[in-house]
């Protein structure tokens, strides 16, 4: 077994292991790597920021920033983490490596695409970087105008610009994907054979090729009236403000979903593992993830309840925004009755999907309170949005790719991490959660804008709360880099299939060959196929079920 993956890891690194190998390489392996890099890396810089904002707030009346340099750091905790994290998160990373070896696929469509949206991304990001650092940027990460094309001083334009180029690496990746998914299904895998994975990052190119225009255009006519004063959202030439918020909220609700619903894909890959089930109601999830995408392109305005929008407009947003919940509830449904009567192994995948529907629930449910009118103009720019926000996009999202890391990290890489150290980062990381931004609900309710450094006295003890749970919510994030890390040169070997777990990806040796599968993979006759009977591989080294125990308990099949 040992030769057999020493075999695999030096076809993997097709024996090339030169920064230079890696940096003109087409394999979708490596690019997923790479993105892995990036993202890490402006994780750790948008952390920093929220950080030193995090201390800032112990003090009401604001310890060491001024106002300007405040501004500048959310401003840059925002941008980073929005345009260059959580966009890019699951989709160019897990996504790139995996959907490929879900569906049988030698590699992407188009591999030099591939790489090139790696090259855009990185390429943006260093421009954003350079914004935000070097002056910074003031106005948020939404560059309201006309607060960014005719008040702020700071290089507004320079972060636009980076955000515009990531954007087209975005465009690419969804194309990509798209493309991947039509035309290189292995014989066998139909439409509806597809794991629930592929079919959310399918739903989510879809958003990344039709919104991300809008996006692209809306911050080439701002960067065009700011450098170049032309009358596009100033009133006093003839232009509307409030179009600006249209454009830029239509593609950024989408945007929310293009950051939650490859994190579901990942959950209910783990729960269904992990609860040794078929997933309850494949096809409902299947038209639930299309569903979310689809509904999610008509809901941008209730971002404006307060703009002064018509009455009957913010009426219209506030019915659709509760309609997009629905199938958002038929998923947490759907993975709860997955779970229901399975044999359940608590191992640290399933503890991170578990923390992700927890709080993807709270913040879904918040999200109720603010498509009501009345209840959004009482808690619109308060910390309530902050909390809310953070509980989908952070919460949700960052438990899901933690998730996902450590369930395929043997896939990946061809190594086991210490289990004891993740199941305890992944407790942390829910609690300290918890501990951040659960406060904020309370304090916003009650009042608290958000984007303030000097507050009154009395929501003190709430934002002290706040960077506490912060504190503790980095040690969370610091430690999986650690023992995984760690696990590259001193964790044990892992098999081909750790988990026992059922989808081709699992066919072939950990980490995989550089054409993914050495013979045409055998596709099930149904997703998911871990009833009594089922053709789920038993695990070959650390299964959540021994031998002879991945079978149902009677009356659990589907």
């Amino acid at each position: 077994m040992t030769d057999a993956v020493a075999a695999a890891a030096k076809n993997y690194l097709n024996e090339e292991t030169t920064l230079g190998s890696w940096l003109v390489t087409t394999d979708h392996k490596r690019i997923a790597i790479l993105f892995a890099i990036a993202i890490t890396i402006f994780f750790m810089i948008g952390g920093i920021a929220i950080g030193l904002v995090r201390l800032e707030l112990l003090n009401p009346r604001g310890a060491f920033l001024s106002d300007d340099a405040y501004n500048k750091l959310f401003t840059l905790h925002g941008v980073i983490m929005v345009w260059f994290f959580l966009i890019p998160s699951i989709p160019n990373t897990l996504g790139n490596f995996l959907v490929p070896l879900m569906i049988g696929a030698p590699d992407m469509a188009f591999p030099r695409l591939n790489l090139a949206s790696w090259y855009l991304n990185v390429i943006g990001g260093c421009f954003a970087l350079a914004a935000l650092i070097a002056g910074g940027v003031d106005t948020g990460w939404t560059f309201y105008t006309p607060l960014s094309t005719s008040f702020s001083e700071g290089n507004v334009a320079l972060a636009a610009v980076g955000v515009f180029i990531a954007g087209f690496s975005s465009i690419a990746s969804g194309v990509n994907f798209i493309a991947t998914v039509h035309m290189l299904r292995v014989k066998g895998m139909t439409w509806f054979r597809l794991p629930l994975f592929v079919w959310a990052i399918y739903a989510t190119s879809v958003i990344f090729v039709l919104a991300t225009p809008v996006l692209a255009t809306t911050l080439l006519l701002m960067t065009a009236e700011r450098v170049f004063h032309l009358p596009v959202f100033d009133p006093d030439h003839g232009g509307d403000p409030l179009l600006f918020q249209h454009l830029f909220w239509f593609y950024s609700h989408p945007a929310v979903y293009i950051m939650v619903l490859p994190g579901m894909g990942v959950v209910t890959e783990i729960v269904a593992c992990f609860a040794r089930r078929r997933v309850f109601g494949y096809a409902f999830m299947v038209y639930a993830l299309v569903a979310i995408a689809g509904v999610g392109f008509f809901v941008w305005g209730h971002h404006m309840f307060v703009s002064g929008q018509s009455p009957l407009a913010s009426l219209v947003f506030s019915f659709l925004s509760f309609v997009v919940a629905v199938p958002s509830a038929i998923k947490v449904f759907n993975w709860t009755a997955t779970l229901y009567r399975g044999q359940i192994s608590f191992e640290a995948p399933m503890l991170y999907a578990l923390g992700f529907i927890g709080l993807f629930t709270i913040g879904g449910l918040t999200g109720l309170f603010l498509a009501s009118i009345p209840v959004d103009i009482h808690v619109h720019d308060t910390y309530f949005v902050v909390a809310h926000f953070h509980y989908i996009m952070v919460g949700g999202a960052v438990s899901a790719f933690f998730g996902g890391l450590h369930f395929w990290w043997p896939k990946i890489t061809g190594k086991l991490y210490s289990e004891a150290w993740a199941r305890f980062a992944a407790l942390l990381m829910f609690f300290g959660f918890n501990f951040t931004f659960f406060p904020q609900f309370i304090m916003g309710y009650n009042g608290m804008p958000r984007r303030y450094h000097v507050y009154p006295p009395e929501f003190q003890v709430y934002h002290v709360m706040s960077t506490i749970g912060a504190s503790v919510l980095a040690a969370a994030y610091l430690l999986p880099p650690i023992y995984l890390c760690w696990s590259l040169f001193a964790g044990k070997k892992a098999g081909d299939n750790p988990w026992g777990a059922a989808g081709l990806e699992w066919q072939t040796t950990s980490p995989p060959p550089k054409h993914n599968f050495d013979h045409s993979p055998d596709v099930p006759n149904q997703p998911y196929d871990y009833h009594p009977g089922g053709q789920a591989p038993q695990a070959d080294r650390r299964s959540p079920r021994r031998a002879g125990q991945t079978q149902e308990t009677p009356g659990a099949a589907t």
